[in-house]
């Protein structure tokens, strides 16, 4: 019976669940799992706690501007309809008059429709950044979460001592994520920036700047064998690591 408990607590079902990312055998199993097993209960709420606190931690604001985006839109539209309907009764009175306003409303009509079209877009780009982030979250939570997740200890070498990072790679979900948690100072002509070999390609994740948030998790892309660095390079970055100034680095 404890092997039955531990290989399903070795399962991630219990955060998926917590996601609302089960199917309903699952959760049907899950729920059984909780009700029958002291074990699995204790394990889901303290997951229930740490997802809560997650959340709170990672809370992700409102993009700038955006409700002011969204009342400007309805805004637009309102007065859009209004000088539709002005433009259309002065122009049904005034069409025997100058037979080529018509063309002027059509014209506004069309600039109005092309202003809300831009609108929709901009909200769409808008929501598309928001699920990606919550998506980016809720993997966080699972990696970090699940027992299967193996953690690395990252310390810099002679050029970088004081740099320290966590590494959590999960072989089953194949996600991967680097803790930067202190960057040493650089002179300001040059810079940290990271790296990941990948099947046998060298991905480059961008400049590292000073660590604001020494809580944030950043993406290594999950590849066998992988290898992740950390290069100082001149201001700006590069195009392609410096080998000599590898300051770090962790296969995973």
């Amino acid at each position: 019976m404890k092997d039955k408990i531990k290989l399903f607590l070795e399962t991630d079902l219990l955060e998926k669940y917590l996601l609302g990312a089960t199917s309903r055998e699952e959760t049907s199993r899950v729920e059984r799992y909780i009700v029958m097993y002291p074990e699995v209960r204790k394990q889901y709420e303290e997951l229930q706690e740490n997802l809560e606190a997650y959340v709170k931690m990672h809370a992700l604001p409102s993009p700038e501007g955006l409700k002011a985006k969204i009342l400007q839109r309805i805004r637009k539209e309102d007065r859009g309809r209004r000088k539709i309907r002005r433009f259309a009764i002065a122009a049904s009175v005034a069409a025997f008059i100058f037979a080529g306003s018509s063309y002027f409303f059509w014209d506004q009509n069309q600039s109005l429709q092309d202003e809300n079209i831009l609108v929709n877009n901009r909200i769409q780009n808008l929501e598309a950044d928001m699920k990606q982030q919550l998506e980016d979250v809720r993997n966080q939570f699972i990696v970090l979460n699940n027992p299967q997740t193996r953690k690395y200890f990252v310390n810099g070498n002679d050029k970088a001592r004081d740099l320290k990072a966590v590494a959590y790679v999960n072989p089953v979900k194949k996600l991967s994520y680097i803790n930067v948690r202190n960057l040493p100072n650089l002179p300001e002509d040059q810079c940290y920036q990271m790296w990941a070999e990948v099947n046998g390609e060298m991905v480059n994740l961008g400049i590292m700047k000073k660590i604001e948030n020494k809580d944030k998790l950043l993406a290594l892309p999950y590849g066998e064998n992988a290898i992740s660095y950390i290069t100082i390079e001149p201001e700006g970055g590069n195009t392609s690591p410096t080998v000599q100034n590898i300051v770090a680095n962790i296969s995973y």
